[in-house]
């Protein structure tokens, strides 16, 4: 049963960003990003259009496509000086 202090979750995808020599998992990220992805000079890094502004993803990091149609970048572990 669901209760007014039930959280609303947007439930989305997810692709992990691919080490910089898996081509076949670069095209499809790419693909699957489309305007707002741009591959970077730095091997393995691509740039996402999010709704705080440019942001950098790397090998390891996620890239989530919110249904809202937003795309939120979530790190992989000691990105951001997380243990």
């Amino acid at each position: 049963m669901r209760t007014a202090a039930s959280p609303r979750f947007d439930h989305g995808a997810a692709l992990r960003v691919p080490p910089a020599h898996d081509a076949n998992s670069w095209r499809i990220l790419m693909t699957w990003l489309g305007p707002q992805g741009r591959r970077m000079d730095q091997p393995g890094a691509v740039e996402v259009d999010t709704p705080m502004g440019r942001r950098q993803a790397l090998p390891g990091d996620w890239i989530v496509l919110s249904v809202s149609g937003d795309y939120h970048i979530a790190g992989s572990p000691g990105r951001w000086g997380e243990a």
